[in-house]
Parts: C-alpha cells; structure tokens; sequence
C-alpha cells in the first residue's frame, strides 16, 4: 500500500516504519477505509481521535497515519518513555508523553498544540486505556480530546473507528492465520464553533461526546451492526505517576 503523500520524515520516524511494517503485515490482514479523507500535510495540522481496543492496536494505527500521507505524532501514556531502547526511540520520533490524571498532563496540552500548530498530525486516544466496554465498544472518554479542541478551535478533527486488533491472541489453532484488523476515517470535524468557549464541565463533555459518537459511528460500520445509545463509564480512574 502507497501512501497518499510523502512528506519528510526524519531517521526515527522511519526506523519505527522499518520494525512496524512487518509486524503488521505478519499480524494482520489490513483494512482500511477513506484514507483521503485526512487531511493533506499541506493543509495543516490534524487531530485524530481513534478508539482503543487493545494493548497492540498503536502499531497498526501508526501504518494507518504514515499511509494516510502524515507523520503521526501519538499522545502516549508516559511510562512508555522510560523504557529501555524503546522510550528513547518514542523521544526521538517526537511521540508526545502523557501523564494521564496528574498536573503534568497540562503540558502533555501544550505539546500537541504546539504540534497542531507545526502542522503535524496529532493521534489521540480519547478513552485514555483500552475500551473496558464489555463488547469492546468506544466507552465514555476522557475531557482532554475537548481541551485539545478548545486550545486548538480550528484544527480539524478526524474520527477514526478500528476493530480486528482485539482478536490477537496466541494459539497454536491460529498459528500462521492472521486476524484482519479494519479502520474506517470519518469526515473531518469541524468544532471552531466552540472558539473561545469556557472549559466547563459542560462544554468538555459535549464536545468529547461529539467526539466519540462520530467515532462509535465507524466502528459502527465496520462491525455491521447498530452502536449501542450510551457510552459504557468505568470505575476505575487512570493515573501515571511522575
């Protein structure tokens, strides 16, 4: 698969392209659908909002983004980037840390606004963790997809629904069989009416709402199937430790 523009993309970004593309392909049989629907490089910055359904589904999206035609720049929790070898390589291709549920998630904001703002494509897991969703629906998310839009009011977001990465589990059954894992790109968002709202609670949760219904609504269609009315809410409160 080709992408669909070729804009540069320094010695890191195309070392994780080089170690990705053939997990992927060992993986996975790839999906994906309306990849032109987000945006060119030359049309600026983009927020793409992807709902999270297992532990393994970043190295897929990261080929979805690089095949759309951008350089993904994932918001990634950030006990990531104090492993060995590989947080290092996280630094070096400008992955953004996030320190889910502590003061430091602010600055987390204010990294990928400053990338919205280079015109790079910022990737983001609204939900925060895997959907804990019984039937593995986009559950309820977090307020920090709408605190992005609100510091950002004129980037586009871009809903994107997966399905396929929850199946991978090793069996000797499925030995050489891979799982087809699919991803669909909802029409860009536009959320500039928000412009100099408040961020209160309100506010926050419409516009993550708004968020996530768009993307429940690919997923939706990838499953064939209707979503559910409600957003599932867990329990249980996600925070990283500095």
């Amino acid at each position: 698969m080709s992408r669909l523009h070729k804009p540069k993309a320094g010695f890191w970004i195309r070392t994780w392209v080089a170690i990705l593309y053939p997990i992927d392909g060992l993986l996975f049989r790839i999906r994906w659908r309306h990849l032109d629907r987000v945006p060119a490089p030359s049309q600026g910055g983009v927020l793409i909002a992807v709902n999270h359904v297992s532990q393994i589904d970043t190295v897929l999206m990261a080929r979805f983004v690089w095949q759309s035609g951008r350089v993904p720049r994932f918001m990634i929790k950030a006990g990531v980037f104090d492993w060995p070898i590989i947080g290092h390589m996280m630094k070096g291709a400008g992955q953004i840390p996030v320190y889910r549920g502590t003061t430091d998630a602010a600055q987390s904001l204010r990294d990928a606004v400053s990338a919205l703002e280079r015109g790079e494509a910022v990737v983001i897991y609204p939900e925060g963790t895997t959907t804990k969703d019984p039937a593995n629906w986009p559950m309820q998310a977090k307020t920090g997809i709408a605190r992005l839009v609100l510091l950002s009011p004129d980037t586009p977001v871009v809903p994107v629904g997966q399905w396929g990465a929850q199946k991978t589990g090793f069996s000797l059954k499925r030995l050489g069989r891979r799982r087809t894992a699919l991803a669909s790109v909802g029409q860009p968002l536009d959320l500039s009416r928000y412009r100099g709202k408040e961020p209160t609670s309100e506010t926050l949760r419409a516009i993550t709402d708004e968020v996530m219904t768009a993307v429940r609504d690919e997923v939706a269609e990838l499953r064939g199937e209707p979503a559910p009315k409600d957003f599932f809410v867990p329990r249980r409160k996600y925070v990283d430790k500095r």
